[in-house]
């Protein structure tokens, strides 16, 4: 059976839910909160739309009436004559008016959720969804049959249904008119709730009180008080929540003092226009006499919003007190003042006085708490004439010590334009006597200065005497003038007895300063023109040392040129005339800046060039350099500042000395190539060594220094290619220069000699024995070299002379590979032919008797002498340990063995010998086969497997002997059991009974025993040898 479900609390689908922290400001006159009005309501229409389409669908789902199975196509007479049908039907519609019944009373039952205005109108779209699902089940054709049928068979459950029926039409036509009514005051309810500023809402209220007042006049149901009074209590309850979020006493001082104060002005407007608009719709109806009075409950309309509007009137006092507090401690009164500490004091109390509202714990807007809200506005009116008495008081204080008569001036001034406390206002205006007493006083204080540093003013860094020093005097007119003009616009003040005399020090002041600056003036003007020609005739280089073949070159431009220029324009920023000679000066500074800067780069290029060449170079360039100096020399005789060629003589110079740092720099990049060789030679490893192999076996002694050999040819014939191509690269230089490439120019021989010490150094490094001095030593072994044993001495394979000889050869080869390396002939860069020497005898000039015949040279070569040495007697140190076997070959086996054995020794004797042997070769086994001793590796496996072989055949002599001992012995053994035998046999024919046949036995054992005493040690060697 189906149920009916009832579940008609539904919510309202908004993009925009009133929220309790919205906070609003000011309405800007450009503010686009009208646009952002209009698109919010139009979005609020649609969502009212979807959200009353869900309701109908929701109420449609929940909501069901049961119907039970039954055939219903008959008839209604067919089904009349059918009683147990019709006591079914009756049933059914029994149980349809009590859940109506049941619904209608949840209806009346229920009420708006929230105490905004807009819950009224979503209350009522909830009941008409209701009501309205309901009545479209009731009028569903297989209801109405059945209300039919009951109804022509004069059920008595038809008029009670019917009733209840009546009863919920009636409220759902109640329900759909009030919606159409609320309807047209919704957009006024979602101005109130979601209004960006108050601005909005002030312009919602009389439109919203006039469409109260025609649903008033029209509406059936609201024109009623017990109506229409909650609706306008919803709509004060929204007002003062929303004039509540936005005047938050705790944070509404912290906004811009003119944000704050228009924030509770509009506060304060919001909530008295709803109190006068609902006075003139209650006018208006009056006076049309429609018959219907407006006239409501006035405590629950304005009790709230006239409390509310007597805070924001105390808010709007208290703004406007710290206003007037603030427009008084402005930065003038700061600056008359010589105790700014009492000032910030009392600015700080002004500050203090919004504490008491920030630090309040209660809703100054609940009326329960008016008390609480009393004592605050008598504490702060209270402090409020404490600070005033304060102000007066420290203005008294200040003007007795003026810090600055100007800024009291200014001060007064602004007071009297201003809006501040009219008892503090008042106390300013008559402190002028004593601004202009501090004004005397500074007059006084500029004259001091003036007269103390006329002589040597105060200028401002990088501005020039002259101009500095007439500005200086300005700027102490200007003090003095600064306190005068407020004077001006108070005339009163100069016709009193102080204000005659402040003028007077003022006239005096200001004359005495212009008769300085006019005399310094003139003095200026007649030095300029006496000077000034003779600076300009300057030459426009000077040479500043001449030194053999270099010379260096300054920018002989006078500083006094530019002052002289800085001065002018100062001079005339000022309105000062100038001579005719200084203005031409001025106006060619842009000339000047650039002349001066292009031949100071001209004259840095050049010296900077030539500061970079060593004299060989300075020699072999000399022809160059004499070209550019050629060009630079007309500018230290003939041109001046006042030529007109030195543009021109700067466009000569330019090429001139590119061509020859072009030619430097070709230079220098040879050179980096012929570094880059040399460098080539200095890092070149003569004596590489190899890398071990991966498989950790090192080579032998001859393939290592084979190894080598081959990479010192290798390296020697790739190094004798580079410096092959030194002396090309030198010829380049020299066809630069001389545009010759013949390698033997006269005046490069110095620069050919340079390059040939180079090579010579480069050679000795190259040669680096000291390298290979640490590699001997180290701790990475190189090559491998086998020990084996060659009694009665242990011997290395190589030997150990034959290792030293090739170390030391490996060093001589190094030195020698200099001989490849030939030496230049004397003035040139060509490599020097075999030359004849004792008959028919050539002979190569190389590097190699420059070299050899160096004492560092010979020096590591001793020490590597002496390492080779010291590492040849590390090794055989180490091969001492192995002489503990010596024994094994000291004497000769054979002969050893014989003499043991013809002591006929015993099987002990034997087990001692051989147990000996056999532990010597056990020590062997586990000895390591390789040694490490500096770059040798000793390969001590050829030497192991002799000890041990000779171990063995120690052993094998003795097991030989024991086995030829033990045989004889079993040989006699065998006889001896054999006689026993058959002596046994015989006895044992002759026993005739058990008594005689005991005797016998008794001897026989008698004979066993004298047997085991005899034999058992002969028997027990025979096993022995068996067993080894």
């Amino acid at each position: 059976m189906k149920k009916i479900k009832v579940n008609y609390q539904t919510k309202e689908v908004s993009l925009h839910e009133e929220s309790k922290n919205e906070k609003e400001s000011p309405t800007k006159p450009s503010d686009p909160a009208p646009i952002r009005n209009e698109l919010l309501n139009s979005t609020h229409k649609f969502l009212g739309v979807v959200n009353t389409t869900i309701q109908q669908l929701k109420a449609q789902d929940e909501i069901a009436l049961h119907i039970p199975e039954i055939d219903m196509e008959a008839d209604v007479n067919t089904l009349i004559g059918n009683l147990e049908l019709v006591e079914e039907l009756e049933q059914c519609v029994t149980n349809w008016e009590s859940q109506l019944l049941t619904v209608i009373e949840e209806q009346d039952r229920k009420k708006p959720e929230t105490p905004r205005p807009m819950a009224e109108i979503i209350f009522w779209q909830e009941r008409s969804s209701i009501l309205s699902a309901l009545t479209a089940k009731l009028n569903q054709p297989v209801v109405k049959k059945i209300l039919l049928v009951l109804t022509k068979a004069q059920s008595d459950v038809i008029i009670p249904m019917e009733t209840t029926v009546a009863k919920l039409v009636k409220y759902s036509l109640e329900a759909d008119e009030n919606i159409g009514f609320l309807k047209t005051l919704e957009r006024h309810f979602k101005n109130l709730a979601t209004g960006a500023h108050f601005s909005v809402i002030i312009e919602t209220i009389p439109p919203l009180m006039n469409s109260l007042q025609v649903v008033w006049l029209i509406s059936c149901h609201y024109n009623r008080n017990d109506r229409m009074v909650p609706l306008m209590e919803r709509i004060v309850w929204q007002l003062s929540e929303r004039v509540a979020q936005v005047i938050d006493i705790h944070v509404l001082f912290k906004d811009k003092r003119e944000l704050a104060k228009s924030k509770v002005d509009d506060a304060k407007q919001v909530l008295e226009l709803w109190k006068a608009s609902y006075f003139e719709v209650r006018a208006e109806i009056q006076k049309g006499g429609t018959g219907k009075r407006w006239e409501f409950d006035r405590r629950k309309l304005f009790e709230k919003t006239d409390y509310m509007a007597t805070i924001c009137q105390d808010l709007s006092n208290v703004l406007h007190n710290l206003e007037e507090f603030y427009n008084i401690f402005c930065p003038e009164l700061k600056s008359v003042t010589w105790d700014p500490k009492r000032f910030d004091e009392m600015q700080a109390k002004v500050d203090n006085l919004i504490l008491p509202f920030e630090e309040a714990n209660f809703d100054p807007f609940s009326s329960c708490k008016i008390s609480s809200w009393k004592i605050i506005m008598q504490n702060f009116n209270s402090a409020v004439y404490a600070i005033e008495r304060d102000v007066i008081a420290f203005v008294d204080q200040s003007f007795k010590t003026l810090r600055s008569s100007t800024a009291a001036f200014e001060m007064l001034v602004k007071y009297k334009d201003i809006r501040s406390r009219p008892a503090i206002n008042n106390h300013l205006m008559k402190k002028t006597n004593d601004v202009l007493a501090q004004y005397c006083k500074e007059v006084d204080s500029v004259n001091e200065i003036f007269e103390e540093k006329r002589d040597k003013p105060q200028i401002n860094k990088n501005e020039p005497p002259m101009a500095g020093g007439v500005r200086w005097t300005h700027s102490l007119f200007q003090r003095i003038k600064g306190g005068m003009l407020p004077l001006l616009r108070m005339p009163n003040l100069l016709d009193s007895e102080m204000g005659l005399l402040a003028k007077s020090k003022y006239l005096e002041m200001a004359k005495k300063i212009s008769e300085y600056g006019v005399k310094k003036y003139k003095s200026w003007i007649s030095d300029t023109e006496r000077n000034l020609p003779i600076l300009l005739r300057k030459p426009v280089l000077v040479i500043i040392s001449k030194e053999t073949q270099r010379e260096r070159y300054r920018v002989n431009f006078p500083p006094e040129i530019m002052t002289i220029i800085a001065e002018v324009k100062n001079l005339v920023s000022m309105s000062f005339s100038m001579p005719e000679v200084a203005r031409n000066v001025t106006l060619q500074e842009s000339n000047f800046i650039r002349y001066n800067d292009d031949l100071r780069k001209l004259v840095n290029r050049y010296n900077s060039t030539v500061d970079s060449l060593s004299d060989s170079k300075i020699t072999m360039l000399s022809q160059n350099i004499k070209r550019v100096e050629t060009v630079l020399f007309p500018g230290c005789k003939r041109l001046n500042w006042n030529s007109l060629a030195i543009a021109d003589f700067i466009n000569n110079g330019n090429p001139e000395l590119s061509k020859f740092e072009t030619v430097v720099n070709q230079i220098q990049n040879n050179e980096l190539d012929i570094e880059s060789k040399l460098q080539s030679i200095m890092m070149a490893d003569l004596l590489k060594c190899p890398a071990p192999d991966k498989m950790d076996i090192l080579p032998s002694v001859r393939e290592f220094f084979e190894c080598i050999d081959r990479e010192r040819i290798k390296t020697v014939n790739m190094l004798r290619s580079k410096y092959a191509d030194i002396g090309p690269v030198i010829s380049k230089v020299e066809h630069l220069i001389m545009e010759t490439n013949t390698g033997k120019c006269a005046s490069m021989s110095s620069y050919y000699a340079y390059w040939e010490r180079k090579v010579h150094e480069a050679l000795i490094s190259m040669v680096n024995i000291k390298a290979f001095n640490v590699v001997l030593m180290g701790n990475i072994p190189l090559f491998r070299v086998d020990a084996i044993l060659s009694p009665p001495k242990i011997l290395l394979q190589p030997k150990t002379n034959e290792i030293s000889r090739t170390l030391i050869q490996c060093i001589r080869e190094c030195v020698d590979s200099t001989k490849e390396f030939v030496r230049w002939m004397n003035g040139t860069c060509i490599e020097c032919p075999p030359q004849h020497v004792d008959g028919d005898d050539f002979v190569t000039f190389n590097f190699f008797e420059d070299v050899c015949h160096l004492p560092q040279i010979n020096e590591s070569a001793f020490a590597v002498s002496q390492n080779i040495q010291q590492l040849m007697l590390s090794v055989d140190q180490y091969l001492t340990h192995w002489k503990q076997y010596q024994p094994l070959w000291e004497k000769d086996n054979a002969t050893v063995c014989e003499k043991f054995a013809d002591k006929n020794p015993s099987c002990a004797m034997y087990d001692q010998r051989l147990q000996f042997y056999a532990q010597i070769n056990q020590r062997v086994v586990v000895e390591s086969l390789f040694k490490n001793v500096h770059i040798i590796q000793l390969n001590l496996e050829p030497l192991a497997r002799t000890v041990q072989e000779t171990a063995e055949s120690w052993i094998t002599s003795l097991g030989s002997l024991l086995n030829k001992s033990a045989k004889e012995e079993l040989f006699n053994l065998k006889e001896e059991l054999m006689v026993m035998c058959v002596y046994i046999s015989l006895n044992m024919i002759h026993l005739t009974n058990f008594v005689t046949d005991l005797v016998v036995l008794v001897k026989f054992l008698s004979s066993c025993c004298v047997f085991n005493s005899n034999s058992q040690r002969n028997l027990n060697r025979v096993l022995i040898l068996s067993t080894t």
